[in-house]
């Protein structure tokens, strides 16, 4: 008997009740692929597009000087001397560095091993070294930082405490302070007065605010300010940029940390890092 060569085009049952169109199973397979792949593409092509532009916009911020900070004074050079330097080195405590504080900045503790090269570095060569602790009195009918900010390093905690990873000696200073600025309310300015101080060193977190309201009191008071980019850190990377930007360009002078060590080390004038014309 001769067999049957005719396409099989009708549905045929698969178990008891599910019905299967060999003709049509194949091209939807394909249309749902088809879908798949041209929507994939979409996705790559925007998040490549996305990308770049987000490259271009930190590459810009970081590196391009805008036509008002460029129109300034020549840059000061700067000698860390150890008779009229001081180290100071900002909030790298317990409630903001550690991971169970109160307020932990991720990522803190990537400064520890480059604060410490710096705060050796400067103790050997005689420099003053001072830790500015943020410390606020609980029970005050109204702390201003508390109007803005999640109650953090209170008197009597473990909060307050410098992080144990770092460099505190007994001979250190301390300069404790209840707002952003080691300025404000404080005896720092009489003291580095009094010991004849005239350049900072500063360093800590956060960069965009406890560090960077020192510097600018610092600027305000008559110091020349250096800030080493790699030993600080901020909220986020556009924080970090913006901030070290308008210190290079307003206030201070940035420079890395590596650079700061070989001039303390005598090899040769400290590299000031600005961004570009």
């Amino acid at each position: 008997m001769q067999r049957s060569t005719r396409r099989l085009t009708r549905p045929f049952k698969v178990g008891w009740s599910t019905e299967v169109k060999v003709d049509n199973s194949l091209k939807e397979i394909f249309g749902y692929l088809y879908i798949v792949v041209i929507t994939a593409n979409w996705v790559v092509v925007t998040l490549l597009i996305n990308m770049t532009f987000f490259v271009y916009e930190v590459n810009s911020l970081r590196f391009s000087m805008d036509v008002f900070s460029a129109t300034r004074s020549a840059q000061q050079n700067i000698s860390l001397r150890s008779d009229t330097t001081a180290v100071l080195i900002v909030d790298m405590l317990h409630d903001f560095c550690d991971p169970a504080g109160a307020m932990c900045l991720p990522g803190a503790e990537r400064l520890y091993s480059i604060q410490n090269d710096l705060i050796q570095s400067a103790r050997v060569s005689g420099m003053m070294i001072g830790w500015v602790v943020d410390a606020h009195r609980p029970g005050v009918r109204r702390d201003r930082e508390f109007l803005k900010r999640a109650p953090h390093c209170l008197e009597g905690t473990s909060g307050v405490n410098v992080v144990p990873q770092l460099d505190k000696q007994n001979d250190d200073l301390v300069f404790v302070k209840r707002r952003y600025s080691a300025f404000f309310g404080t005896d720092l300015d009489l003291t580095l007065r009094d010991n004849l101080i005239d350049t900072l060193i500063v360093f800590g977190v956060v960069t965009n605010i406890c560090v960077r309201s020192t510097v600018h009191d610092a600027f305000f008071n008559g110091y020349q300010v250096v800030v080493p980019r790699d030993a600080c850190a901020a909220t986020g990377p556009r924080e970090q940029e913006s901030s070290l930007y308008d210190i290079a360009t307003h206030f201070g002078v940035v420079a890395e940390s590596r650079d700061v060590l070989d001039h303390l080390a005598g090899k040769g004038p400290l590299k000031i890092w600005e961004p570009e014309e």
